[in-house]
C-alpha cells in the first residue's frame, strides 16, 4: 500500500512511528463474553466487561515518548500522526493536563484531565464513569486513597476504550507540575488503562527534574527526534518559501544557527525574520539574501527566543533583558572573563554582567574559550537579542571595562598589552577622551599588526574619529591603514577611509604653507605623496566594489580630490572601460606614464613600496588601452619595461578585457606577487563568473552572478555589475530561457554600451522573434548602433563576439549582402584591433561564410588552447557544416551542448546542420550508463507523487527544467510515463537493467 508522504521535512520514519503507536487501540475479536473489569498491571492487557459481547483488547496498547531539543518538532510530529489516524478512521484524544485548577497540580488535577477526556466519549455512561471517579476522589483522603483513585481512572479509561476505541496524545510534558507527572507517571506504570495508548511529547530534562524521571520511565519506547540535516535543512527552506533558493542561502541560515542548524522551528523562525525585513529577494528563478550573510537573525520576540534557545525552560524577563545587554557587549568587542573579575565594586554594572554570564553560561546560551572569551553559541540569537531594548548604556561598560585596564598600566601599555582593548575604545566612542583613546589605539595597531592585521586596521580607522586632519600623524595612519587592508583585499575598509582621506586633503600641508626648509619640505613631501597614494588606494577599492566615483549619486567632493591627483583619476576613469559606470576620458598629465613607470606605490612609509598592488600610471594606461586599438595598445606598452610582461600574460590581458574582468586584467599586468586575489569584492566574483563561463560550469556563473546583484543592492549601490548582469543574460539566452535572459537585461540601462551588453541583446532580441525575417532585420539594426555606440566610446575589445553573432544571423537569413558587409566589418576590426579572440572570431567566420574548413579546424584548435567551450561549441557546428567528418564533430559539439545544459537556439543550429549534412544527432547519454544520483532523487519524487512543481522547488529548478530531465529519462528506461516509472522504481526493474547505482 503506498503511504501518504509526510508533510513535514526529515520525519516520515518518525510520524509513522507516532502513528503506529496511535493506533494500538483496543480492537475486536469474537467469542468472548463475560468477566470483570480487569487492570492492565506492568503493561500486559486483560480482562472483560460484563455485559459487552465480542468486545476486548486485540492488541496491547503502548506508551511513547516522543523528545527532542527545542523546536526539533515534537508537537509537529504528533500532530501529523494524530492527523494520519483520524484520516483512517481512528479517535485521537488529547490530555489537557493544563486546564487542571490547583497550579501546583497532583492527583487532583490528574484527575481532572481524566475526566476531560471521559466527556468527550460520547457512548452514554459518561455520568456513571464520573459518579465513580468522584466517589473514589472524595474517600482518597487517608492511607492507600491516592492509589485507589489512580486504580480508578485507569479501570474508567479502560472501560471507555472498549466502547469506543481512543488513544491520548500529551503534549509538553517537561512543563507539567511535578506532582502531576509523579501521579500520571504511577498511573501509566502501575494502573495502565487497557486498550488506551498514549503518546507524550516534551523535550529532555536536566537531571533531578522530577518530569525527567517519572514519565520516561512509564514508557514503553521513548522516540528521539534528531536534528535535520544540511540536506534537510535546504529541503525545509524551499518547502517554507515556496520557490529554489539560492544555496547560499542555506548555508547562511546553517552558520547563523549553530548547534540550532538542525532545529526546524529555528530555521523558520530566521526565515521568518528575514521576510519581515525584506531580506529576500527572488532573482533569476531563485530566492537570494539581500542583508548580509554574518546579519541572519531569529525573530526578535522575547517569548520565542526563550522557548527556542533556553534549552531546559523558559526564560523570565529580567534573564532575557540581561542577555540582550551582553549580546550588545560582545558585539563591538572582544570580551573576556578576566575583564568582569576585575571589577571594583560588587554591585557596579560590570559585576551584574559578570553574573549575568554564569547564568547564561549554565543555561547553554554563552560559550567560554579557553581563553576566556565570551561569545554566544547561536549568533543568529545574539543578532536578535541586540534588537531588543537594552537596560543598561553599552558604551559606559565598554568604557569601564577600558579604563580598569588603563588606570593600572597606562594608555600606552594597555593598547601594546592589551591590543583586544581598541575594539571597547572604538565601542566607547566620546566616552573617553582622546588623550586616552589616541595612545592606546596607536599602540595596539602596531603591537597586533604583527599576528591579526584585522585588528591593526580597526584600530586605524577607530583612531582616525578620534584625530582631527590636520593632526600630523593622520596621513601615516590613513597610508598604513590603507596598505594593511590592500594586503588582505579588504576593499571595504579602504573606502571606509574616503571620509578621513578627504578631510584631510583639504588641509594645508607645510610645504603649500610655505614652510621651505629642507626638513619641513622631506616631510610635506611625504605627507602629500602618502595621500596621493592613499587616493589611489581608494579608486582602486571603488573599482573592485564596481562603484565608479563618476557615477551621478557618487560623492562630489571624491570626484574633487581625483582632479587634484591625476593618477587617480585616470586609474577611477579606468572603470568606464570595463563597465563600471559612466564612460570617461582617460586624462593624465604629460610623461606621468613614463615618469612612474614600473613604479606601484608613492613614496613613504608602507608595506610595498615599488611592489604593491596599486598599479601605476603606465599600467593603468596599459590596462585601459587593452579594449581599445593595438596601435594603442602598443603606445601604452612602449612605457613598460620591456621585460615586464611576457606574451602570454599580454594575451591573458586582452582576453581580460574582452569581457571587462578588471580583476583578471589586473591580475595579468601585476603579476601574482603583486595581485592580492583573495576577498569577496564584485570584481574578484565577476572575474569567477568569467572563469566558470569559459570552462562550462555555469550554474555556478549564474550562482555568482546572483551573488553580484545581492551584495551591490545589499551595499545601496544597485547599479553594479552591469557585466554580470549581461554575461547571466547569455548564459539564461544559450539555455533557451528567453524569459529570465530579458529580465537580466532589463536591469541594464539602456546608456551601457559595452560589446558584451550588445551580444546578448542581440540574441535576445533575436530569439524572442523566433528568427522571423522581421524580428532578425530589427535585431540586427539594433546590434550595427550598438556597435556604433561602443566603437565610439573606444570598446573595441568584445565586439568581435557581436559580429560573429550577426554574421550567424546573416548567414542563416540567406543574407549575402549582409552577410559581407559583416564579414568586411569584422576583418576591418581584425586589422585594428589584433587580438587573439579578434582572430580566432574571423578564422570561425571564414569558416562560416566561404566553407573553409582549414579556418574553422585553426579557430577550434585557438579557442580549445584558450579554454573557451561556449565558442568550442560554436566551431564544432561550423566543422559539422564545412569539415570532412561532420559526424564526429556533431557529437562532440552534442557533448559540449550538455555539458552547458545548452537549450533550443543551439539545439536548432546544430539539428539544422545534421540535416545539412545528413548526420544523426546522438543521444546525449548511452542507455545502459547508470542513473546519477540527481536523477535516481528525480525517480523518488516521482514515485512519491510529488508534482512538477513540488520537484522543482526541491531541486531548485524551473518546471521547465524538470519536464525536460522527465523526458530524458522517458528515453533512457524505456517508460512512456510517470506511473510506468514509478513502477518500474518500485518492482526493481531499474536495478535489474543496472540503471541504479550500487544496486
Amino acid at each position: 500500500m503506498q503511504q501518504h508522504p509526510s508533510p513535514l521535512v526529515g520525519r516520515h520514519g518518525e510520524v509513522e512511528d507516532v502513528a503506529e503507536a496511535l493506533r494500538t487501540t483496543g480492537g475486536t475479536t469474537g467469542g468472548t463474553t463475560g468477566g470483570t473489569t480487569g487492570g492492565a498491571i506492568g503493561g500486559s492487557t486483560g480482562g472483560t466487561t460484563a455485559g459487552t459481547t465480542g468486545r476486548t483488547a486485540g492488541v496491547e496498547a503502548r506508551t511513547l515518548l516522543v523528545t527532542g531539543g527545542a523546536g526539533t518538532g515534537k508537537t509537529a510530529v504528533v500532530e501529523q500522526a494524530r492527523q494520519v489516524v483520524v484520516q483512517e478512521g481512528g479517535r485521537v484524544l488529547r490530555f489537557g493536563w493544563e486546564s487542571g485548577e490547583d497550579p501546583a497540580g497532583g492527583t487532583a488535577a490528574l484527575t481532572d484531565a481524566v475526566c476531560g477526556v471521559l466527556a468527550k466519549v460520547h457512548d452514554g455512561r459518561l455520568p456513571a464513569r464520573i459518579a465513580a471517579v468522584r466517589r473514589v476522589q472524595a474517600r482518597a483522603t487517608g492511607p492507600g486513597g491516592e492509589v485507589a483513585l489512580l486504580s480508578t481512572l485507569g479501570e474508567v479509561l479502560a472501560d471507555a476504550a472498549r466502547e469506543v476505541p481512543f488513544a491520548l496524545i500529551l503534549d509538553n510534558a517537561e512543563r507539567m507540575p511535578a506532582r502531576t507527572a509523579s501521579a500520571l507517571g504511577l498511573l501509566l506504570r502501575t494502573f495502565r488503562p487497557a486498550g488506551v495508548p498514549v503518546v507524550m511529547a516534551g523535550r529532555p530534562m536536566s537531571p533531578g527534574h522530577v518530569t525527567a524521571a517519572q514519565l520516561p520511565a512509564a514508557a514503553d519506547r521513548v522516540l528521539e527526534l534528531p536534528p535535520l540535516s544540511s540536506a534537510e535543512v535546504g529541503e525545509l527552506v524551499v518547502r517554507r518559501l515556496g520557490r529554489p533558493v539560492e544555496p547560499d542561502l542555506v548555508t547562511a541560515v546553517l552558520a547563523a544557527l549553530g548547534p540550532l542548524a538542525g532545529s526546524p522551528a529555528a530555521v523558520l523562525s530566521v526565515l521568518a525574520s528575514l521576510e519581515e525585513r525584506g531580506g529576500l529577494l527572488e532573482l533569476d528563478g531563485q530566492v537570494c539574501l539581500t542583508v548580509p550573510e554574518d546579519g541572519l537573525r531569529l525573530r526578535a520576540d522575547a517569548a520565542e527566543l526563550g522557548r527556542l534557545c533556553w534549552p531546559d525552560a523558559s526564560p523570565d524577563t529580567g534573564t532575557v533583558a540581561a542577555a540582550a545587554v551582553l549580546a550588545a557587549l560582545v558585539d563591538r568587542a572582544e570580551v573576556r572573563l578576566e575583564d568582569l573579575h576585575r571589577a571594583q565594586s560588587p554591585d557596579g554594572p560590570l559585576e551584574a554582567v559578570g553574573r549575568t554570564v554564569d547564568r547564561l553560561v549554565a543555561d547553554r546560551v554563552v560559550t567560554v574559550g579557553e581563553d576566556g572569551r565570551i561569545t554566544f553559541a547561536v549568533p543568529a540569537l545574539a543578532a536578535a537579542l541586540r534588537t531588543l531594548p537594552a537596560r543598561a548604556e553599552v558604551r559606559s561598560l565598554h568604557a569601564a571595562i577600558t579604563r580598569l585596564v588603563t588606570d593600572r598600566l597606562g594608555a600606552t601599555a594597555a593598547g601594546t598589552r592589551r591590543p583586544r582593548l581598541a575594539g571597547h575604545v572604538a565601542a566607547a566612542g566620546a566616552t573617553l577622551d582622546d588623550t586616552l583613546a589616541v595612545p592606546l589605539l596607536l599602540a595596539a595597531a602596531g603591537s597586533s599588526v604583527r599576528f591579526n592585521q584585522a585588528w591593526a586596521v580597526r584600530s586605524y580607522h577607530s583612531v582616525l574619529r578620534h584625530l582631527p586632519p590636520h593632526d600630523p600623524r593622520t596621513p601615516g595612519v590613513l597610508h598604513e591603514s590603507a596598505g594593511l587592508s590592500l594586503g588582505h583585499s579588504d576593499h571595504i575598509g579602504v573606502l571606509a577611509l574616503a571620509e578621513p582621506l578627504l578631510a584631510c586633503l583639504d588641509v594645508p600641508h607645510r610645504d603649500d604653507r610655505g614652510d621651505r626648509d629642507d626638513r619641513g619640505e622631506r616631510e610635506g613631501r611625504g605627507d602629500r605623496d602618502g595621500l596621493e597614494w592613499v587616493t589611489r588606494a581608494c579608486a582602486l577599492s571603488a573599482l573592485h566594489e564596481h562603484r565608479s566615483p563618476y557615477a551621478e549619486d557618487a560623492d562630489p567632493r571624491y570626484r574633487a580630490a581625483l582632479e587634484r591627483v591625476p593618477i587617480g583619476g585616470e586609474l577611477a576613469a579606468l572603470g568606464g572601460r570595463y563597465g563600471i559606470g559612466p564612460s570617461t576620458p582617460m586624462t593624465s598629465r604629460p610623461g606621468a606614464a613614463a615618469k612612474e613607470s614600473g613604479s606601484s606605490t608613492g613614496p613613504g612609509p608602507g608595506p610595498g613600496s615599488g611592489s604593491g598592488p596599486v598599479p601605476s600610471a603606465a599600467e593603468v594606461r596599459l590596462v585601459a588601452a587593452a579594449v581599445g586599438s593595438s596601435a594603442e595598445f602598443e603606445r601604452a606598452r612602449q612605457y613598460l619595461p620591456t621585460d615586464a610582461l611576457g606574451e602570454v600574460a599580454l594575451d591573458r590581458l586582452r582576453n581580460a578585457a574582452a569581457y571587462g574582468d578588471l580583476a583578471g586584467a589586473l591580475e595579468a599586468v601585476l603579476g601574482e606577487q603583486r595581485y592580492v586575489a583573495a576577498g569577496e569584492s564584485t570584481a574578484v566574483r565577476y572575474h569567477s563568473m568569467v572563469r566558470d563561463y569559459l570552462t562550462g560550469d555555469w550554474d555556478s556563473a549564474l550562482s555568482c552572478a546572483r551573488r553580484i546583484e545581492t551584495r551591490g543592492r545589499s551595499g545601496g549601490a544597485a547599479g553594479v555589475g552591469q557585466l554580470a548582469r549581461a554575461l547571466a543574460a547569455e548564459i539564461q539566452l544559450m539555455r533557451g530561457e528567453l524569459g529570465r535572459a530579458s529580465e537580466w537585461l532589463d536591469l541594464i540601462p539602456d546608456s551601457v554600451c559595452h560589446p558584451l551588453v550588445a551580444r546578448a541583446r542581440l540574441g535576445v532580441r533575436y530569439w524572442s522573434g523566433r528568427g522571423d525575417g522581421a524580428s532578425a532585420d530589427e535585431a540586427l539594426e539594433a546590434a550595427r548602433h550598438d556597435v556604433r555606440r561602443a566603437r565610439g566610446s573606444g570598446l573595441l575589445a568584445g565586439l568581435d563576439r557581436v559580429l560573429l553573432r550577426m554574421l550567424s544571423i546573416t548567414v542563416r537569413g540567406d543574407s549575402p549582402e549582409a552577410t559581407r558587409r559583416t564579414l568586411e566589418e569584422l576583418e576591418a576590426l581584425y586589422e585594428e584591433a589584433a587580438s587573439p579572440m579578434t582572430y580566432e572570431a574571423v578564422l570561425v567566420a571564414r569558416g562560416m561564410v566561404h566553407g573553409d574548413a582549414d579556418s574553422a579546424l585553426a579557430a577550434y584548435r585557438l579557442v580549445r588552447q584558450r579554454v573557451d567551450l561556449p565558442l568550442s561549441v560554436d566551431c564544432c557546428q561550423c566543422l559539422t557544416e564545412v569539415g570532412d567528418d561532420p559526424q564526429s564533430w556533431l557529437d562532440e559539439a552534442m557533448r559540449s551542448g550538455h555539458v552547458l545544459g545548452m537549450g533550443r537556439p543551439v539545439r536548432s543550429l546544430l539539428g539544422a546542420a545534421a540535416r545539412r549534412r545528413n548526420v544523426s544527432i546522438p543521444r546525449r547519454r548511452a542507455a545502459r550508463a547508470g542513473l546519477n544520483d540527481r536523477e535516481v532523487r528525480l525517480i523518488g519524487m516521482v514515485s512519491d507523487g510529488s508534482t512538477n512543481r513540488q520537484i522543482a522547488a526541491r531541486l531548485a529548478c524551473s518546471e521547465k527544467t524538470v519536464e525536460q530531465r522527465l523526458s530524458r529519462l522517458f528515453q533512457r528506461t524505456g517508460c512512456r510515463s510517470r506511473v510506468e516509472l514509478a513502477a518500474a522504481w518500485l518492482d526493481g526493474s531499474l536495478a535489474r537493467q543496472g540503471l541504479v547505482p550500487g544496486h
